[in-house]
Formats: C-alpha cells, structure tokens, sequence
C-alpha cells in the first residue's frame, strides 16, 4: 500500500464481545488513506482470532502482539510506537469504542486548517449523552492556549477519551513514550500539555461512540466521581501554567470547594476504602494528600444546610436509597457537575458582592 495518510491504532485486551465492531467502523471510513495498527495486550478470550481474521482480509491491518502482559498505559504508548513515520495524523480507536464513517475525513479536514494545529476533538457519545456540547459554534479553531483557558474557566470538556480525539502524528515521532505512565488521567493531561505549545480544532459532528457497559478500567472507577478528580487536578496542575496569577489562585480556590462538597456528599454516603484509595491515588499525582480537615468542614456544612431543610434532607435520604439500587446514569452525573460548580460559583459571587 501506498504511505498511510493517518495511522489508526487499536490497543486490545479481552474484547472479543466489541472488537469487530471496532474494526468494522474503521474500515468503514469515507477516507481510506490510512494504516491500521491492532495491537493484542496477551489476550486470552478469543480477541486474537478476530483481529486475525481482518488482518488477512485487509492489508491495511497490522497486527501486534505484546510478549508480555502490560499496564493499560504501557500497552497504548507500545502500540502508538508502532506508527509509520510516513504518516501525519494519530487515531486511537479503543478496542470497546468505534467511529462514525466521516471521523476521520473531517478530523484530517479540521487539521488542514493550520500546520499549528496538534490536536483535533469532535463531540462524542457516550451511552445517551453528547459530550463537548456548549463548544462555541461555528467556531473551528481556537490558539491552544485560548482553548485551555476555557476548558480552566468553564469546565468545557471537549477532550472526552482517546477515541474522542485525533493527534498530529509528529508529536509521537517526537517522543520516547507519548502518555506519561505516572499520571491517573494521562489523556487529559496529555492534551493540556499540548495546548501549551499548539492549536486546536473541533468539529461540530458526534463523531465517536463510547462504550459504559462495559468492564474497562474507566468502567471500573464509574462510580468513584473521576469526572471530578481530573478536573480537579487539571485546574490545580495547569491554572497557573495558563492564567494570570490572581485569576489562577481564585479558580483553584473555587473548584477546591467543589470537589471536597463532592466529597462531603460521597462520605455521608459511607463510601468504601477504595473509593477513598482513588482519590488519594490522584491527588497524591500533584504532590498533594487529602485534605481531612478541609473534607470535615465540608462534611459539617453539607449537614447544616440539611438540617436547615428537613424536607430535602428526607428526600435526599431517598434519593440516596434508590441510587443505592441502580447505578447513576452518566447525564445525572454530569447534571450533578453542573450543579454544585454553579452553586459554588453564585455563593462566591453573593460573598464577594456583600464582603
């Protein structure tokens, strides 16, 4: 075949219910321009064979197989390392995820805008939910650092998952390992770190599918509130990289309530030890501990505003039964982000107004 336009790589492990499904929906793509690296983390499931069997049908496919067995972190920068040299631009397509047929002719199309440009996300969907709603529209491109800022002041989420995304393919070449293997959330820092010194384009289509039924590590901390924990170490991480001083120190400041009412919440909920383990985990990624006595003091507030509303308490204790019963639905989580950052954000603008 010719030299790959776009380099396309899969990392699997054990998901042979959704492994043909994700390769269907990359060899379904309007642009054909591209390499296809399968790359088998010792799977023992059956997953081998179906890659296999694609990869004799399509030259297109290249298969690799790890000797050994490697951390999920490890095994995508060993799979990313495969890439041609030749090619321009990066696709992770994750092995319980799949593409929509125009991805990666409008992602390539995005990228062509600029040579400046290192980075590339689209809306994506996740279960029933699209994510990256509330990008400016019709606006295509943004300075990197511009879209940082946003992300930092707004909590504009555009970055989704691997999949969600597309890479100038040079940032690889350029580097000994791509994700940094000590971080919890190495694709959003991933991303921070290149708006530092390149720029950004979006395209206002879903483009990607991704999977929560799933048993994949993000599927495992699902209900440990990791929406909030990686928003929480961005802003403490990369507000000062991005924002003038002041203005860094108050959205620390503000998002540090969020998070630890967030955590109030979980631990009148009497969450389990690795729950607590997971936050400790993250946080101890930025040098830091958790904060017991700022948590107590939160803990002491979220009981004051319930005893001053009996009502909501009681239906709060209910709505804490029922949770108990049924997982959240991803859209309840990310009206629950919604709502305690706009809380958090009038009750400093009500403070700063009267102080």
């Amino acid at each position: 075949m010719s030299e790959p336009l776009i380099s396309v790589v899969t990392p699997f492990r054990n998901t042979a219910p959704y492994l043909a499904e994700c390769i269907e929906s990359v060899l379904a793509q309007t642009d054909s321009r591209f390499e296809y690296i399968l790359s088998d983390n010792c799977s023992t499931d059956g997953s081998s064979g179906i890659a296999a069997a694609y990869a004799r049908r399509d030259p297109r496919i290249r298969i690799i197989r790890q000797p050994r067995l490697l951390s999920q972190v490890q095994h995508y920068n060993r799979a990313l390392a495969e890439i041609s040299g030749a090619s321009q631009y990066c696709k992770i397509v994750q092995a319980d995820d799949y593409i929509f047929p125009e991805c990666l002719r409008l992602m390539v199309r995005a990228f062509e805008q600029s040579e400046s440009i290192a980075l590339v996300s689209a809306y994506d969907l996740k279960r029933n939910t699209v994510r990256g709603s509330g990008f400016p529209y019709p606006t295509s491109f943004l300075p990197g650092k511009e879209m940082a800022r946003l992300y930092l002041r707004t909590g504009l989420f555009v970055f989704g998952s691997p999949t969600t995304v597309m890479y100038r393919s040079a940032l690889i070449h350029n580097s000994h390992t791509f994700y940094d293997e000590s971080l919890l959330h190495e694709d959003t820092e991933k991303c921070m770190q290149i708006l530092k010194d390149w720029d950004f384009a979006f395209v206002h289509q879903v483009l990607s599918f991704l999977r929560t039924d799933n048993e994949s590590i993000s599927s495992a901390v699902h209900g440990f509130q990791p929406d909030f924990l990686d928003r929480y170490i961005i802003v403490q991480r990369y507000a000062p990289e991005f924002l003038g001083a002041s203005e860094a120190a108050a959205i620390k400041k503000d998002f540090k309530k969020v998070y630890y009412r967030v955590l109030a919440d979980q631990a009148l909920r009497v969450r389990e030890s690795a729950f607590w383990h997971y936050h400790e985990t993250g946080l101890n990624t930025i040098g830091e501990a958790l904060d017991w006595r700022y948590l107590a003091w939160e803990i002491g507030q979220q009981l004051m505003r319930m005893g001053a509303n009996p009502g909501t308490t009681a239906a709060r204790a209910l709505r804490w039964w029922s949770r108990g019963m049924r997982r959240k639905s991803v859209a309840s989580e990310h009206r629950e982000v919604a709502e305690y950052g706009h809380q958090v954000i009038e009750a400093n603008k009500e403070s700063k107004a009267t102080g």
